[in-house]
């Protein structure tokens, strides 16, 4: 099953998405957006910018955690991992943000 990116509205009222694998799992989460319109660019630039391995910014938490940013062209941040129990298990995560991304359909919750 191929992945998929979900929009759905924060608390707040801000928008955001989700991009999940085939299984279900959340591989990135989003920032929050002001609009619709702008959940719908961030889905476009995690298009583009997953296919660039060196736009994942892998990191480590304050608790010893690894997790990445996906960096958009401008070097803003569009999305965020979960925490991971290893850096093998980070780099699977961005494998499956990189095989998952450029096909997956756009659900839209809000509608």
């Amino acid at each position: 099953m191929a992945g998929k990116f979900v929009i759905s509205k924060r608390s707040n009222g801000d928008f955001q998405f989700n991009l999940k694998a085939g299984n279900g799992q959340v591989i990135l989460a989003s920032q929050g957006y002001a609009d619709k319109a702008g959940a719908k660019n961030g889905i476009e630039s995690v298009r583009k910018n997953s296919a660039d391995d060196g736009k994942f910014e892998r990191k480590t938490s304050s608790n010893g955690k690894p997790f990445f940013n996906l960096l958009a062209g401008n070097g803003q941040v569009i999305g965020s991992s979960e925490m991971y129990e290893s850096e093998a298990s980070r780099e699977n995560g961005i494998e499956s943000v990189k095989k998952n991304a450029p096909d997956a359909t756009v659900t839209d919750e809000t509608a």
